[in-house]
């Protein structure tokens, strides 16, 4: 079973079409969105979902009112402003704000009366779902949600062993812009990165951070360049750096309207009966299945 993941230095590079382009040629493949902070891949696939589970990667400290007697020790000892107290003159508690606390268990030390817990914070949702192409496993983190590495770590766990267990050759990976943490985690145990650029001033900065991060990781990766013509000097330029870095072009997309059609209808280019991509997106994924 080999795992490939696809990423961009920046966002609206066309990397999900791509993936999802991916998916639709590949055979017996588990597909996985990675992007769990602004998912779209389900916007053209289209998932069934199946299973569900909550996501919870850190905690929160939560305060016991019938056991609290109001001293107001985990409030001195609070460094972040997480501890209030509420009620009126006659009766003062302590409360916690759950957005400002970092559970970091201060508050449950210094209470003398064993009234403050730490609860695991629930942080997102994963889901198993079913596609045209395929099993597919993807999440969402909830807003102001915490550890959207390990989010993404298991998002990866749970790809593979569907695919383990369902003998899938390949395991797909739509990874998140960007060079955060979301984007190493997606990018670490990979056989094979496919990095897509566009040709822009910011395209071009974008992805040779990237390809800088794809060296530090020692990790295999190759490129892609998507609407090459809107900008052929940038593109030769984007090439040119991949090359110094010992990331290899595999092939150019050029500008296409049917691109965009096919995504307004919920279906890969693949599947739109128009436009001169199709061809070459073929092409590029038979260079991928050959190199792994």
């Amino acid at each position: 079973m080999k795992e490939i993941v696809v990423l961009s230095g920046k966002g609206g590079t066309g990397k999900t079409v791509i993936l999802a382009s991916f998916a639709s040629l590949a055979h017996k493949a588990v597909i996985a969105d990675c992007d769990v902070d602004a998912p779209n891949l389900h916007l053209l696939l289209r998932p069934e979902v199946k299973e569900r589970g909550k996501f919870s990667s850190s905690k929160v400290a939560v305060i016991d009112c019938r056991l609290c007697n109001g001293c107001k020790e985990c409030l001195a000892a609070c460094r972040f402003g997480a501890i209030t107290t509420v009620g009126n003159s006659s009766l003062r508690k302590v409360a916690i704000d759950n957005d400002a606390c970092e559970g970091c268990g201060v508050c449950m030390r210094v209470c003398p009366s064993d009234a403050v817990r730490l609860v695991e914070r629930e942080s997102g949702e994963w889901f198993v779902s079913s596609t045209r192409f395929g099993p597919m496993v993807h999440a969402l983190l909830a807003p102001g949600g915490e550890n959207s590495g390990k989010l993404v770590a298991l998002v990866k766990q749970k790809a593979k062993l569907i695919a383990n267990k369902s003998g899938a050759r390949l395991v797909l990976v739509d990874g998140p812009p960007g060079l955060s943490c979301p984007a190493i985690s997606s990018a670490a145990g990979a056989d094979l990165l496919v990095l897509v650029a566009e040709p822009t001033v910011s395209g071009l900065s974008d992805f040779t951070r990237i390809a800088d991060l794809c060296n530090h990781m020692k990790a295999e990766a190759l490129l892609i360049v998507n609407r090459w013509d809107i900008n052929a000097g940038i593109s030769e330029t984007i090439e040119k750096e991949g090359a110094r870095r010992a990331v290899r072009c595999i092939g150019r997309i050029p500008y296409d309207d049917a691109i965009p059609e096919s995504v307004a209808n919920a279906m890969t280019p693949m599947e739109w009966s128009k436009g001169h991509s199709r061809t070459l997106i073929a092409d590029i994924w038979k260079k991928i299945e050959d190199r792994i």
